[in-house]
């Protein structure tokens, strides 16, 4: 079972990054191999986005639409990718380690027998045993998990791999699901944020934490995320006092984000902070407190009161904007 079976995520028919991402990380595993890289693709999407996903090493895409998969349902989607990894003889099945793969993902272990990896963060080091590299103890070590079932689920962290172009010739094929049980249960309505950049997308977040002192003095911040084009977020103090949405809190307990560059904007760095940002490919920190844990992980860091240090970022971004 030499082949890698890759469930792309579409939303609202698109893809995003992070789908591409797993293309790119499914196809090279598939090549490692000597298999094949397919896809299953679940919902309406239009043929010139399922070709896309070519661009990224996948040679086949197996697709499914209808009534059932207009919402997610666990038992279909699960049934579904359960099946097209026996008809394709696939020994890896790839999810991006999003929520969406938290909720099907343990499913299809359990339907398929496989062990599972969440939140992956490189290439296999190892074929024979099976060996995939993850964070553990909230980013603070790394460990190498060996998986011995005949199959492997392997959740990929965004950012950890990043989007390669290795262009394929691909195939789009109509895939005959066997009816699943019932769900259990409907959805009436769907309401989505609008208005902002939502973090799951964001390649840059600006996040503030009780070193604002107020809700009061928030606008430094979303003016920095206006001029950066970036979203914005909080530490759960922040959203626990009111200050921010609990939409925007980043962490163990709320979203976990793996930006290319996180503004960690007085935050002390707790370790349940840390444990959702620690993917971020960089971390930028201001705190009056030199001795915070958001400088142990942070790439660049100054000491000084964000209150004061925020005006003077936001001035130099905007003039170095303007002169480029």
């Amino acid at each position: 079972m030499n082949n890698v079976l890759i469930y792309t995520e579409n939303f609202d028919g698109k893809f995003k990054k992070s789908i591409y991402e797993i293309a790119s990380y499914g196809s090279e595993i598939a090549r490692q191999l000597g298999g094949e890289p397919i896809a299953i693709s679940l919902g309406e999407v239009a043929e010139e986005e399922l070709k896309s996903l070519g661009n990224y090493g996948i040679s086949k895409v197996l697709t499914a639409a209808g009534e059932t998969f207009k919402t997610l349902q666990n038992r279909a989607y699960t049934a579904a990718i359960a099946q097209a990894a026996q008809q394709e003889n696939a020994g890896v099945i790839i999810f991006s380690a999003s929520n969406t793969a938290k909720a099907i993902a343990p499913r299809v272990s359990v339907k398929l027998k496989a062990g599972m990896v969440f939140a992956a963060t490189g290439l296999p080091s190892n074929l024979n045993p099976f060996t995939v590299p993850k964070k553990v103890f909230h980013g603070k070590a790394f460990a190498d998990v060996v998986v011995n079932s005949e199959r492997k689920i392997i959740s990929l962290s965004q950012n950890s791999f990043g989007v390669k172009e290795h262009p394929a010739e691909v195939t789009i094929e109509a895939l005959q699901v066997e009816a699943a049980a019932p769900a259990n249960t409907r959805v009436t309505d769907t309401q989505k944020a609008s208005g902002k950049m939502l973090l799951n997308d964001a390649e840059i977040i600006v996040s503030g934490g009780r070193g604002m002192k107020s809700a009061d003095n928030w606008q430094p911040i979303e003016e920095l995320a206006e001029i950066l084009g970036a979203a914005t977020a909080c530490s759960r103090p922040v959203s626990d006092e009111g200050w921010r949405p609990h939409a925007e809190h980043v962490g163990q307990t709320g979203k976990i984000v793996a930006p290319n560059l996180y503004f960690a904007l007085g935050i002390s760095g707790a370790i349940q902070h840390l444990a959702g940002v620690s993917s971020s490919k960089v971390i930028v920190a201001i705190n009056t407190d030199k001795d915070a844990p958001i400088f142990q992980a942070a790439d660049y860091g100054i000491v000084g009161d964000v209150q004061k240090v925020l005006p003077q970022l936001n001035e130099a971004f905007r003039k170095f904007k303007a002169e480029n």
